[in-house]
């Protein structure tokens, strides 16, 4: 078998390991559900699919990689193979209690999203949960995989690695691959560690005069958070986060968004989803009677093209001033079409590849320092309300040993300052949002999901009557609650099993 080079973090990749703290990791969990009529025999075993992921262990060196620090912080972590590799410490397997509905689901999820990752194993967990026989739209018996993963070893906007090295394109499984035999490279010594960081910070310097000219305003915008906090309190969820975390969904057809879309002329798909987003924070806000007169805005990560297409961050104000949803995805389009709103974006991302190339002391000194603060207030810019993320997803039909995955989300990190975090996943012919923050700051999940359906319905609603036609009824800010659905369509959290069996708790159509 080849071996696995050791490898070293990067700058932008040991900032998420360094900011990690008690109550605020860095963890990002898949989220997918299996129809396992497909399987062979209409049923797939916990030994199986721990056979199936240890067959597969050779294609992604993710899985057998563990961090290894360098003494004092003189360079930046490497990745090395973990000669005390368990397959069963990672891979795991639970059953929900009877009724098995999406509400449980969503508590367990959330449960086992929140807990650290063991720094000294490799950075992935997987969950087995079966007992899930009270979802809407799909059959009782169904099971799901919780992928945990640290964002330090995956960059869930450009490539989810771990998910697609364990599915097929076929509902027939290919054979077993046979066993690799694989032999542990054993860790470096310290010594060697330390020499090569040292030669490392020779080599470069100017590393040393980056972090301190970037350290100056990020000491100033934390010590003006200290003096100023009413600037910190935008909304709710600018505010310290805990340890616990809830999570919840809603999934929509892309052709709907389609639809909602064209009541701009120019609008994209991303500019209708954030759309529903900024409608949902609103009505959530509102409805607890703290919706802020001032513009709230979202981080949004993007892809900036070129021969080396890196990420980005866009700030785009979200239009939760507006009651009506065409004139809210009007303006969101006339922010992401801007060529000035990229050209911040280019900026942002060019003051990052400075902090990049710091000293991994700094680094890890700074990230200690202000872990408890968002990035935005890190770097001196006022507090953004949310961040919405389009996480890369299957572009075709998935199998897992020859269960169909039916159902794929995401739950992504939250930190202090920056609450709230929606998922955006686009998977067989269907959008799914996906809306994660702290039990405190949001402890009732299910309303937001409310809020959530009700936005994507009053954009639905005018795709019926027309740009032209009367504003519609007065939104959930108006009537300080949620909004009565208009219709059956769109929203759905999965249709519960029909005969004998209790209905999910999730609202419905």
């Amino acid at each position: 078998m080849r071996k696995a080079p050791m490898r070293q973090l990067s700058g932008h990749e040991a900032i998420f390991l360094y900011a990690d703290s008690a109550h605020a990791n860095a963890n990002i969990t898949f989220v997918q559900i299996y129809d396992q009529r497909t399987a062979p025999g209409g049923m797939v075993r916990f030994k199986d699919i721990l056979a199936h992921i240890e067959s597969r262990l050779h294609r992604s060196p993710v899985f057998r990689s563990k961090l290894l620090r360098v003494p004092l912080e003189l360079d930046y972590p490497y990745w090395i193979e973990d000669e005390h590799f368990d397959i069963e410490y990672h891979v795991r397997h639970i059953a929900l209690p009877k009724p098995g509905d999406w509400r449980q689901f969503c508590i367990q999820a959330s449960r086992i999203h929140a807990r650290q990752l063991d720094l000294n194993r490799p950075l992935w967990e997987i969950y087995v949960i079966e007992g899930l026989d009270s979802l809407d739209d799909l059959p009782p018996g169904s099971f799901a995989l919780l992928t945990k993963v640290h964002h330090a070893a995956i960059d869930p906007q450009t490539r989810n690695e771990l998910v697609e090295v364990l599915h097929d394109t076929r509902a027939r499984p290919p054979r077993p691959e046979p066993a690799e035999p694989w032999f542990p490279e054993p860790a470096p010594s310290a010594m060697r560690l330390m020499v090569r960081g040292a030669l490392n910070s020779m080599r470069a310097p100017l590393k040393l005069m980056a972090p301190v000219a970037r350290l100056v305003p990020a000491a100033m915008a934390f010590a003006g958070d200290l003096l100023h906090p009413e600037q910190l309190a935008a909304t709710r969820f600018n505010a310290v986060v805990s340890a616990h975390r809830v999570f919840e969904t809603r999934r929509f057809t892309i052709e709907e968004f389609e639809r909602i879309r064209g009541l701009v002329e120019g609008a994209t798909l991303e500019d209708a989803v954030l759309t529903v987003c900024a409608g949902a924070l609103r009505c959530y806000l509102a409805s607890h009677g703290e919706l802020p007169d001032t513009e709230l805005e979202a981080i949004v990560p993007t892809r900036l093209g070129g021969r080396k297409a890196q990420s980005a961050a866009m700030r785009v104000q979200l239009g939760t001033r507006l009651a009506d949803p065409v004139e809210r995805l009007e303006w969101i389009h006339g922010q992401t079409s801007s060529p000035r709103t990229l050209a911040r974006a280019v900026a942002a991302r060019e003051r990052s590849d400075i902090g990049e190339h710091a000293p991994a002391a700094t680094l890890a000194l700074t990230g200690r320092l202000f872990g408890r603060a968002s990035p935005e207030t890190r770097s001196g810019m006022p507090l953004a309300a949310c961040t919405i993320t389009k996480v890369a997803s299957p572009p075709k039909p998935l199998y897992l040993d020859g269960a169909r995955l039916a159902y794929f989300s995401a739950i992504l990190p939250i930190a202090d300052g920056m609450g709230l975090a929606f998922a955006v996943t686009r998977y067989d012919g269907r959008i799914v949002i996906s809306p994660t923050s702290c039990r405190e700051l949001m402890p009732d999940p299910q309303a937001f999901a409310q809020c959530l359906r009700d936005s994507f319905q009053a954009c639905l609603a005018r795709t019926r009557r027309g740009v032209r036609a009367a504003r519609p009824r007065a939104s959930a800010a108006d009537t300080g609650g949620p909004a009565a659905p208009t219709d059956g369509s769109g929203a759905t959290a999965p249709r519960a099993a029909k005969v004998g069996r209790r209905r999910s708790t999730a609202p419905g159509r």
